[in-house]
């Protein structure tokens, strides 16, 4: 009995939730409040790898995935295949996902990233940690699921199997299907 319990709470610990430093996270907690679910997701301006300036705002009418991720974070690394599968399962959809690489030096790193481990889903640099101070994310990954009306409808913190059948249903509700 006392192995089981020690075994659980090592785990306890060492999931992500409970452990923002294990979670890859290096920032320590910012000021900023963390967003929450049912407010409106806070507008930004970020430029993605080909130079183009992409604002939240423009996507008003289509359910946004907006993921924040770093190529020294293995469970980020680990979630993004499957985040491949859900863009190509939710094309043609009113769907977006908008992934926010958080590191200052994080164009060369996601250019190295992706020579290997090509995605097509839009990568954007917030390498000042601007955006992620908006939002309050100090772990990663970190992610905020936004409704056609702007409106956050959930927030996940830590790596998840974005193609499993429920997930993939949850989606296709929120855009209409």
């Amino acid at each position: 009995m006392r192995i089981s319990l020690a075994i659980l709470g090592c785990a306890i610990f060492l999931h992500p939730l409970f452990s923002p430093a294990l979670a890859g996270g290096s920032r320590p907690e910012t000021k900023a409040t963390a967003v929450v679910e049912g407010t409106l997701a806070p507008n930004f301006a970020l430029k993605n790898l080909q130079g183009k300036t992409v604002d939240l705002a423009s996507y008003r009418g289509q359910v946004v995935l907006v993921n924040f991720w770093a190529t020294w974070c293995p469970p980020c690394l680990q979630e993004m295949p499957s985040m491949e599968k859900l863009q190509t399962l939710m094309a043609g959809e009113k769907f977006v996902m908008l992934a926010i690489n958080a590191e200052e030096d994080g164009e060369d790193n996601v250019r190295h990233f992706l020579k290997g481990n090509p995605h097509s889903f839009p990568i954007l640099l917030d390498s000042e940690a601007e955006v992620q101070e908006l939002y309050g994310v100090y772990r990663f990954p970190e992610t905020f699921v936004v409704g056609k009306d702007g409106i956050i409808t959930d927030h996940i913190i830590g790596a998840i199997d974005w193609a499993a059948e429920d997930t993939v249903k949850y989606f296709k509700k929120l855009v209409g299907r």
